[in-house]
Order: structure tokens, then sequence, then C-alpha cells
């Protein structure tokens, strides 16, 4: 029984991780269009695509959450070439989080204040499921999350840990729920 009982847990874990490995989210249509992004600072190609959903139209306002605090906002625009005047009217730079549930925070503190009622979450396609747990877990309910997944090639290791991170949130929600 208890052999059974391991065995079982095991494959299904296996499944799970190869399922998370294999069927990454990935980028939204170019035709989709939101009140607001939310991009996450991290891996390449995030905050580069962010910018470039904004400047074709797509979305008015984007937060970029999780900035270092020593980064102005001259220095950001001049390293991902943002034009000044889509700076000014439109980028945010978020300061205050440090790590996935910090821009939970950050993000719905954001999305309340500018009364989005659509918003597209661009981070990497590893990250993203975790990404949008935290998020979704922490917007109101009636704003639609859009997942934009940045293709990336993410080793193994990176797999593996965020895998279980996401493993140990849902954890974590069924724990908060019943107890």
């Amino acid at each position: 029984m208890f052999r059974r009982l391991t065995a079982s847990v095991v494959l299904i874990w296996a499944l799970g991780f190869v399922w998370f490995a294999v069927a990454l989210p990935g980028p939204l249509p170019g035709t989709v269009r939101t009140d607001a992004i939310i991009v996450l600072t991290g891996s390449r190609g995030r905050i580069e695509h962010a910018i470039d959903v904004l400047a074709r139209g797509k979305s008015p306002a984007v937060l970029v959450s999780g900035v270092d605090r020593e980064v102005r906002p001259r220095e950001f625009a001049a390293q991902f070439k943002v034009p000044p005047q889509l700076m000014r009217c439109c980028v945010t730079l978020g300061y205050r989080a440090y790590d996935t549930r910090s821009n939970a925070v950050e993000a719905a503190q954001w999305v309340a204040e500018h009364e989005a009622k659509s918003v597209r979450l661009v981070t990497a396609d590893w990250h993203m499921r975790r990404a949008a747990l935290e998020i979704a877990r922490a917007l109101p309910a009636d704003v639609r999350l859009e997942l934009d997944g940045v293709p990336s090639h993410p080793s193994f290791s990176i797999l593996f840990l965020e895998y279980h991170k996401l493993l140990a949130r849902h954890a974590l929600n069924l724990w908060e729920r019943f107890r």
C-alpha cells in the first residue's frame, strides 16, 4: 500500500514537472489590448517586450515592478531606448518590490490607482505561472489578467527550482484556505 502511494505521488510529481517544462506559457497575440501592462524585472527581454507593446499602442500604461532603487528614470529610458514623451506619460518605475509576492502587492496597488480592468502580465515563460498566481490573488476579482510570456531558454535547474516554488505556493494557498 505504502509503495503504491509513494509511486503514485512520484509519478504525479514527474508528470507535473514534464508538463511544467514543456508547456511554458507563450506570448499573447499581437492584437490583444489591455488597460495596463505589468512587467516584472528579471531575465532579458521582459522590459523590451513590454515597452514594445506600449509603443505599438496595445496598452496606455506600464508598471515596471521590481526596479532597483538606484536606477533613475533617465538611466532606465536610455538603457531600454524609451522615448522621453513615452517615459513621461506612460511608464511607472516600481521600486517597492523585491520578489514575486511583493511584485503582486505593488502591481495591485498600481492597478487600483489606474482603475485598470484588464492587465497584461509580462514575465519570462518559466516564471509566468507563479507570477500569475501571485498577482491574480492580489488583484480585485473583476480585473482580467492576460498572460504574455516572454520566450526564453531556461536551464533544467531554473525549471526544477521554479516548479517547486510553484508547488510550494499552491500548498501554502491550500493551507491558508483550510486552516
